[in-house]
């Protein structure tokens, strides 16, 4: 019995992690598929989102990606590529007023844009930057 109550907060956790989990989205093999899995609608280009990733990548198995939201009330952040063969990289949730600020590494298959799309409320706000890709990172 000790050992099932043990097990029980563990299972919770892997159960809360499921429940976000969007495998639709993440599994898409284009970008129209993972933008349809994610539910974004149009999206609005601003300039309060900044992208920072090298112009050319020696190895596009390695390439550092930051994203800042300047926009009020970041909701989340998500990076896609799409040109890899699943292009939603990652999809970043922000609450209590966390910093709308993200730094990972990612893959990318071949010259691209990285796009960064914002939520904050109802409302979707995309940037995106070219990064050209020396040696591929996606085989």
């Amino acid at each position: 019995m000790v050992s099932a109550m043990l097990l029980m907060p563990a299972y919770s956790v892997a159960a809360a992690i499921a429940s976000l989990w969007n495998k639709q989205a993440f599994e898409s093999k284009d970008l129209e598929g993972a933008m349809q899995g994610m539910q974004f609608p149009l999206e609005t280009p601003v300039g309060d989102i900044q992208i920072t990733a090298p112009d050319r990548a020696e190895n596009g198995a390695v390439v550092q990606v930051e994203v800042t939201s300047r926009i009020p009330n970041t909701e989340s952040i998500a990076i896609l590529v799409s040109k890899n063969p699943t292009p939603l990289i990652a999809n970043f949730l922000f609450s209590n007023g966390a910093q709308p600020f993200v730094v990972t590494r990612i893959k990318m298959a071949e010259t691209d844009d990285v796009q960064a799309i914002i939520k904050a409320g109802d409302q979707y706000f995309k940037a995106s930057k070219r990064v050209e890709v020396l040696a591929d990172g996606c085989n």
